[in-house]
């Protein structure tokens, strides 16, 4: 643990010029000064700034000082940033602390000298109340699924960031690149980007095993095996597995070709579908592996029949961290590595 939080200080630290000490507080209700002292002149020259998305463009006029963030890891470009949010969702998936936050981002706070932060539980639906309560300047969530009708919601307590394009489909970088453009610090964000991208090329020379081997992620439901799901190139997760050096399967490009969704559905009778995955990352744990290899069409998928299957319990921080953000790859990148390599093992075994 100690290696992963000096990993992760390491990441924060390299806008250094941006990132200021801020004193110790046991709540987020000093940001707005916090915020204050973090602004760069620069930062604050670069508005207004105009961002185009899904729902047309939002502009922001000046520099935000009491940021929210809602929905996956929007937060962490944010912490990594020197900023600290006013409020945050809570982590509804994956090992989570105290905070019911990532331990990255919960980290990351206490870093910017932030023990307990402002947390929305909004698991089942955005708490617009609590949202207003922050008298935020602006509302990110790049990486989400809103509506058009939650955005217009949102957008009556503050200009809305959200994703650019599709739902659920913006990556680690763009997720990075977005968000800092939206305070006012692109560059430095850019820069973040540009060295986490060294890091992960620098843990990858220690799992040459993993060089062109292909791999892809799926959910696949012990209870009921009759359909699962893979994970197509342009979901965070399956994207990640790319960053990581492996090859997208011919087989799941050709699902991708007939759907604009960021997952397709398999059935069970077409699981020789997946002759050319040579390793699969699945949710779950032991005891669907060995499902998986009972059944009699699972089972003839040469990664199940391998034992080339990365199994991601629900309670790990793998489960969180396998849709990356610019926080949790330096905390969980080695962990990551070394079940895809124990899994690169098995192949034709």
């Amino acid at each position: 643990m100690k290696k992963k939080a000096i990993s992760l200080l390491l990441a924060m630290s390299v806008i250094s010029s941006t990132f200021v000490a801020c004193g110790e507080t046991n709540s987020a209700d000093n940001t707005e000064t916090n915020n204050t002292t973090t602004a760069s002149t620069d930062s604050e020259d670069a508005f207004p700034i105009t961002i185009e998305h899904a729902f047309g463009e939002t502009v922001i006029e000046s520099k935000p000082e009491r940021i929210v963030t809602l929905s996956w890891a929007n937060q962490d470009p944010i912490l990594a940033l020197g900023e600290i949010p006013v409020g945050v969702s809570a982590a509804n998936y994956g090992l989570v602390t105290d905070n019911i936050l990532h331990p990255w981002t919960d980290d990351a706070f206490k870093a910017l000298g932030v023990d307990t932060p402002n947390v929305f539980n909004d698991e089942t639906g955005w708490d617009y109340e609590a949202i207003a309560a922050c008298e935020p300047d602006i509302i990110i969530a790049s990486y989400s699924g809103f509506t058009e009708e939650e955005y217009n919601l949102l957008s009556e307590i503050a200009p809305v960031v959200p994703y650019i394009e599709t739902a659920w489909k913006t990556n680690w970088r763009d997720q990075t690149i977005v968000n800092g453009t939206a305070i006012g610090k692109k560059a430095e964000a850019e820069e973040l980007v540009a060295q986490t991208d060294e890091l992960i090329a620098e843990k990858l020379t220690a799992y040459p095993e993993l060089e062109g081997k292909t791999a892809g992620y799926f959910w696949i439901t012990q209870e009921d095996m009759s359909t699962f799901y893979a994970y197509l190139p342009n979901d965070p997760r399956a994207s990640y597995l790319n960053d990581l050096g492996f090859e997208t399967p011919e087989s799941i490009l050709s699902l991708a070709e007939s759907s604009d969704d960021f997952s397709v559905t398999i059935s069970r009778e077409n699981a020789e579908l997946l002759n050319d995955v040579d390793i699969m990352v699945v949710y779950g744990d032991e005891g669907l592996l060995e499902a998986l290899q009972a059944d009699p069409l699972m089972s003839q998928i040469p990664a199940v029949k391998n034992g080339a299957v990365v199994l991601i319990d629900s309670t790990s921080a793998l489960a969180a961290a396998t849709t990356p953000s610019i926080l949790s790859i330096p905390y969980a990148i080695d962990d990551y590595l070394d079940v895809l390599s124990e899994a690169a093992k098995k192949i034709n075994e």
